[in-house]
């Protein structure tokens, strides 16, 4: 391979951070990193926590241990919006300005931030902080958020919610370390199922783990077998939480029974759908059930090596699970010879840095490889040729989750609970105009107006609308409250379950501004491989401000075209961000007073 690299040389410190990562090239040789074009994510993080940019001598050094044109890797830099490649100071305060933490306040902690420092990316006076807006950083229980990063040789990340105008514009005046006392998501609902540890044990012990039952599930497994294990996921019937709703016992089975090797497991915890935190509450909260469940379920698919990969914006999260996989290794729960049972299987952390694209599963196999996050086409299917080009089971964090339960209970136990077509619990992030927002567990089936109740929910007669699934969703009126919360329940009133997002606006909420938000994250967040999404976001995002600044001037045409583009971007999208990012504009059609109208 022909490498080309300018003259531009890293910085000692930038140097260390690389080394850290990949070992001391002293010797000059990159013998040891030829083939290890994956580690180029973890590299990038490491300079970007030690500089807060990554220079153009960094990026050099970094192709150099890696063999990887520094042309390649400038793409996959400038693909992610977590990093940055012109200089920024130390510390940055990232303000979530999405739709929850928007219809929280946010607005005015950046109107702050803009008084005294001016608009989103300026430096404060003396070049040691600067601020930014930011999309959904998956606290929208607690909004509005902000998400604290400071580089250096003890670099920070601390998620900071809620955060108020004072305290932003402090944050950057001390441009320095942070204590921040963490406030554990709300939980509710009944049965507590895959929440029975959340705020009840100490995260990073796994003797508290194993204590209140962890552990258990695995020692069965390995009892069952692996047939016998595949057999009664398939006999739960249980469906994918993250939005596809593909049964993952039909998964299991064919990268059990694909010739290939090796096969990988990966657990999709790039939780980015604005509205979405309960993967995050599981991965911060009860760490070890996580690692026990990708464990089953590497055993019955004969997985030999997992990934998590998290995203970028959740650092306790990172934080957990990485604590949990070294005390599980050391315990000797992972590893050569899992439990003593001639099982061998370990589990590296993948931090994401900021591509909602990139919890697509082939986008994110990408970005495990070191290339730039986007979808490939399919078929082939990734129970096929996944990860590495090797047949891959992948799952987002609640589907792997309901693991030990199946195994523990079996799978006709499981699938007794719910509804026939929906079995189990499901997890729903409550958001909004309700009192006590948080992740809250429920069966299958249960109305939406009884889940609003627990959760403290305004009266039915002042809900405006409720937005179902994440910006990926769609709206619903009050005329959907007494929808069962279920796969088909929800085909049938034309609405989706998504990912859980249940966001609640009272009827004085404008909800045009809430849709030209969607509009914007869509268009921001589109890889830009396909025409139809590449054009239509934005055409969709233009469409609505024009509606916005001149209703009936041309409004007919606007509300033809939006139906239009949406309908491209469904048919002809090479991804689910293309097919879906007209959902809510289209929805939100239905629901009265929320377009303008145009003059007869």
């Amino acid at each position: 391979m022909d490498l080309h690299f300018t003259s531009a040389a890293p910085t000692p410190e930038e140097r260390d951070a690389v080394d850290a990562v990949l070992g001391d090239a002293s010797d000059g040789s990159n013998t040891s990193t030829r083939e290890r074009r994956h580690l180029l994510l973890p590299v990038l993080h490491a300079i970007h926590a030690r500089a807060g940019w990554i220079s153009a001598g960094a990026l050099n050094y970094a192709c150099e241990r890696l063999v990887v044109p520094p042309a390649d890797a400038y793409g996959v830099v400038t693909f992610y919006a977590m990093f940055a490649t012109t200089p920024r100071p130390p510390a940055a305060v990232h303000v979530c300005d999405d739709i929850a933490c928007a219809s929280a306040g946010s607005g005015d902690v950046c109107r702050a931030l803009e008084a005294e420092y001016g608009p989103s990316g300026s430096w404060s006076e003396d070049g040691r902080a600067m601020w930014l807006r930011s999309p959904c950083l998956g606290l929208c229980d607690r909004a509005p958020a902000a998400l604290f990063t400071l580089a250096g040789s003890e670099p920070l990340d601390v998620q900071i919610a809620p955060i108020d105008p004072g305290r932003a514009v402090s944050l950057l005046a001390e441009s320095g370390p942070v204590t921040i006392t963490e406030a554990p998501t709300h939980v509710g609902g009944a049965p507590r199922r895959l929440l029975r540890r959340v705020n009840v044990i100490d995260p990073e012990s796994l003797d508290a783990y194993c204590e209140h039952g962890g552990y258990r599930a695995l020692t069965r497994a390995f009892e069952l077998g692996r047939e016998r294990v595949v057999e009664e996921v398939l006999t739960s019937k249980l469906l994918g939480r993250g939005g596809a709703a593909f049964p993952a016992g039909r998964k299991m089975q064919a990268v059990a029974s694909a010739p290939a090797r090796p096969h990988y497991l990966v657990c999709n915890a790039d939780e980015s759908e604005p509205g979405t935190f309960k993967d995050r509450v599981l991965m911060e909260r009860d760490p070890f059930a996580i690692i026990e469940a990708m464990t089953i379920a590497a055993f019955a698919a004969q997985c030999e090596h997992g990934f998590i990969y998290v995203r970028g914006e959740y650092p306790l999260a990172a934080r957990r699970l990485a604590l949990a996989t070294e005390a599980a290794r050391r315990a000797g729960l992972l590893g050569n010879d899992v439990m003593n049972r001639g099982f061998a299987f370990d589990i590296e952390i993948r931090r994401g840095a900021g591509a909602y694209i990139c919890g697509e599963e082939t986008a994110l196999f990408n970005s495990i490889e070191g290339k730039r996050g986007e979808p490939r086409s399919k078929p082939p299917f990734p129970v096929e040729v996944g990860l590495f080009g090797k047949p891959t089971l992948i799952n987002n964090v609640e589907t792997l989750a309901n693991l030990p339960d199946i195994v523990l209970e079996g799978g006709a136990a499981y699938a007794r609970i719910g509804t026939d077509e929906s079995t189990g619990t499901r997890l729903f992030c409550i958001s909004g105009a309700v009192r006590s927002p948080g992740v809250y567990e429920v069966p299958h089936g249960t109305a939406l107006n009884s889940l609003l109740e627990l959760a403290g929910a305004i009266d039915a007669d002042a809900v405006g609308a409720i937005l179902l699934g994440g910006a990926a969703g769609g709206f619903v009126g009050r005329s959907a409250l007494a929808m069962p919360l279920s796969f088909e329940g929800a085909r049938a009133a034309g609405a989706t379950l998504g990912s859980g997002v249940v966001m609640v606006f009272d009827s004085k909420t404008a909800l045009f501004p809430v849709l030209q938000r969607i509009a914007r994250f869509f268009r921001d967040e589109s890889c830009g491989q396909c025409v139809p999404c590449r054009v239509g976001t934005v055409r969709q995002e233009e469409a609505l401000q024009r509606l916005a600044s001149s209703p009936n001037d041309g409004a007919t045409i606007d509300l033809t075209l939006l139906d239009d583009v949406a309908r491209v971007m469904r048919d002809a999208s090479i991804c689910g961000l293309g097919q879906t990012a007209a959902n809510a504009v289209v929805s939100a059609r239905t629901l009265t007073g929320v377009f303008p109208e145009a003059t007869p």
